[in-house]
């Protein structure tokens, strides 16, 4: 799990380990990449928004799970179908 760093305009995702993305099938032949993202306290409610649809505008992100710790830290669980190209034969 990584931190969000501190900018101008909406939160980004800091370099390096800032967040965790892992794959998993949760029904037979579809398979979901999870990325997971810890923001501070720090940001808004408005910029978290901002920063969570811009992912989910940008690069096909949907929003998980969202848990509030009682320190007021946000853990965010986004999810993207991943798609498949299957092989085509020609005989």
């Amino acid at each position: 799990m990584g931190a969000m760093s501190r900018s101008s305009g909406p939160p980004k995702a800091s370099s390096g380990s800032s967040a965790a993305t892992a794959r998993r099938a949760l029904k037979p032949g579809v398979e979901y990449e999870f990325e997971k993202l810890v923001i501070s306290r720090d940001f808004s409610r408005s910029s978290v928004t901002r920063m969570l649809v811009d992912r989910a505008e940008h690069g096909g992100w949907e929003l998980d799970r969202l848990r509030l710790a009682p320190d007021g830290t946000r853990r965010v669980v986004l999810r993207r179908k991943i798609i498949r190209q299957r092989a085509t034969y020609l005989v």
